[in-house]
């Protein structure tokens, strides 16, 4: 394990991502169809949120969608906007920060995915997930 190694080499690169003005059903959608949990929200390529799965749980079942991503019910998301859901202030990392110091800020904080930017632009995202795999890989193989 390299102390220096970055967030770079362990993020998600091929990002889903929402547009600030996609709706709440589309998000689930996403979610269900990408096996996610965390959905990034940009305004002309530059983070403005962070939706989880957990958001849309918080205001319905989320289940407005099958598992072919027909829509069966999404009333409840018409009283909702995604920037009524989703998380505003969200920490971003840059893609030079160490895994090392992504790791302290995801064990300090109460969420489980950054975005990776560069330049103010959104690159990749970086869950607690990639750091048990990249810490699991480098102490056992």
């Amino acid at each position: 394990m390299k102390k220096s190694e970055t967030v770079s080499s362990i993020m998600t690169k091929n990002l889903v991502k929402l547009n600030l003005n996609d709706s709440l059903a589309k998000a689930e959608v996403l979610f269900k169809k990408n096996k996610i949990k965390h959905l990034p929200v940009v305004n002309g390529g530059k983070i403005v949120g962070m939706l989880s799965y957990s958001d849309l749980l918080r205001i319905s079942y989320a289940d407005a969608t099958d598992h072919t991503g027909r829509i069966i019910e999404d009333s409840v998301y018409d009283y909702f906007t995604l920037e009524n859901v989703m998380t505003h202030k969200v920490v971003c990392v840059n893609s030079d920060d160490s895994i090392k110091h992504v790791a302290e800020i995801l064990s300090n904080e109460n969420f489980h995915a950054l975005p990776v930017i560069e330049h103010d632009h959104l690159i990749g995202i970086v869950t607690s997930t990639d750091i048990i795999n990249y810490f699991l890989d480098s102490c056992f193989d």
